[in-house]
């Protein structure tokens, strides 16, 4: 029997569910309706007991209504019997509200992907894939890059495991740039948010108010965080001193060897000293000019949702005159850091499934697998069909497309 469930038990239900993400709570629901959608929280029972529940967001389309079950339901998809009645009941049920199909991108990984080879291993939730198109679930395409509304691609990190000596030479360096540099983690407060919107505003086609929405609705439940990169000039002066310093005895040794012996070795050892007591010098005129500014520089900053065990960096971005100071690095490193102890697990969000240096987001994919994260591929997208007729009219004349694009 399929019903409609209060808060609390949704809730109650969803975070002991093992699917249980924050994409399926209320308070993505109350998001998600100042975009336009109503929503429905649905639970199923058999015997009474409660077996499977959603967040169903809905929209019309035309004369008819959509579904969207955000990271989808909340169900065991491997148990065939009860995916088939689960199924046989949505159908039923929101057949009778005009519905032409609901959308699902359930949180299954059905691989993982070498960092090395970038092959993927499929194990045995790729048989999921079987039982939900049996049960009348069409597949969509996979997305190579972001077309989907949800990535299919994602990287998590144990953070057990996390340590600055456990993540890639290149990203490791880039982070100790930006503490050399004086980067601190700031934990902000919400009338800050303006300073982190300036950095987030272009990266998604969402507006301030969006973003406003999003902090406002999840902090009620204490689910976000609000994180700033800020340069303290002190002591970047001090480690820059500190390197010019420790830079200067080395290139005097080097001096030495070049009177002693100046082989090719000894003397391209003497060129990149001299260019690195350039840098620190550099640096020591920077900090120093800036050292009695009154003003804060934030120069990065980020949005983190917390939900039971993980949390999730759901945006960040950085002020790219800032780009020498390697931010976006070492602000990914403080919040992990900063977490560590308290959660099991971070969410880097979505990367694409094209690895090829000519990908346009070659450059997102590098940046975030240079954490050495465990990286997943989703189970994908799929429409379950309600309303056939409809649904292949709406494909055909383009508004199904047109509706999905204008979300991305």
């Amino acid at each position: 029997m399929l019903k409609e469930l209060s808060i609390e038990e949704f809730t109650n239900f969803s975070r002991n569910h093992n699917l249980g993400n924050f994409h399926q709570t209320i308070e993505y629901a109350l998001l998600r309706t100042e975009e336009g959608f109503e929503y429905e929280l649905i639970g199923y029972y058999l015997e009474d007991t409660l077996k499977a529940a959603s967040l169903i967001l809905y929209k019309k389309i035309n004369n008819y209504y959509y579904g969207y079950a955000p990271r989808g339901f909340l169900i065991d998809y491997s148990n065939k019997q009860l995916l088939k009645t689960f199924t046989e009941e949505i159908i039923k049920y929101y057949r009778q509200k005009g519905f032409i199909f609901i959308k699902i991108n359930p949180e299954i990984a059905i691989g993982t992907v070498n960092q090395d080879t970038k092959s993927i291993t499929h194990n045995q939730n790729y048989n999921i894939t079987h039982n939900l198109i049996e049960n009348g679930y069409k597949k969509l395409k996979d997305n190579l890059y972001f077309e989907a509304l949800l990535p299919r691609m994602n990287v998590i990190i144990p953070l057990n495991k996390f340590s600055l000596e456990n993540i890639s030479k290149n990203t490791r360096n880039k982070v100790k740039k930006g503490i050399r540099k004086g980067l601190t983690l700031h934990k902000a407060d919400n009338d800050q948010f303006p300073t982190l919107y300036e950095f987030i505003k272009n990266i998604r086609n969402k507006d301030e108010l969006y973003y406003k929405d999003l902090v406002n609705v999840f902090d009620k439940n204490d689910s976000i965080d609000l994180f700033l990169v800020k340069v303290d000039f002190k002591n970047y002066l001090i480690n820059s001193q500190a390197k010019y310093n420790e830079e200067m005895t080395q290139n005097t040794n080097l001096n030495d060897k070049i009177m002693k012996d100046n082989k090719s070795t000894n003397l391209n050892a003497k060129m990149n000293s001299d260019k690195k007591l350039l840098t620190y010098k550099n640096d020591i005129t920077e900090a120093s000019k800036n050292l009695n500014t009154t003003e804060d520089l934030y120069i990065a900053g980020a949005l983190v949702i917390k939900y039971e065990n993980r949390i999730t960096i759901q945006i960040s971005g950085y002020d790219k005159n800032y780009k020498r100071y390697s931010p976006n690095y070492f602000l990914y490193y403080a919040i992990l850091d900063y977490y560590k102890a308290t959660y099991k697990y971070a969410d880097l969000n979505g990367i694409t499934a094209d690895f090829s240096a000519n990908n346009p987001y070659h450059g997102l994919n590098r940046f975030k697998i240079g954490f050495n994260p465990d990286i997943y591929e989703y189970i994908g997208e799929y429409d379950l069909i309600i309303n056939q007729k409809a649904y292949n009219n709406l494909l055909k004349n383009g508004t199904l497309a047109k509706e999905f694009n204008k979300q991305n």
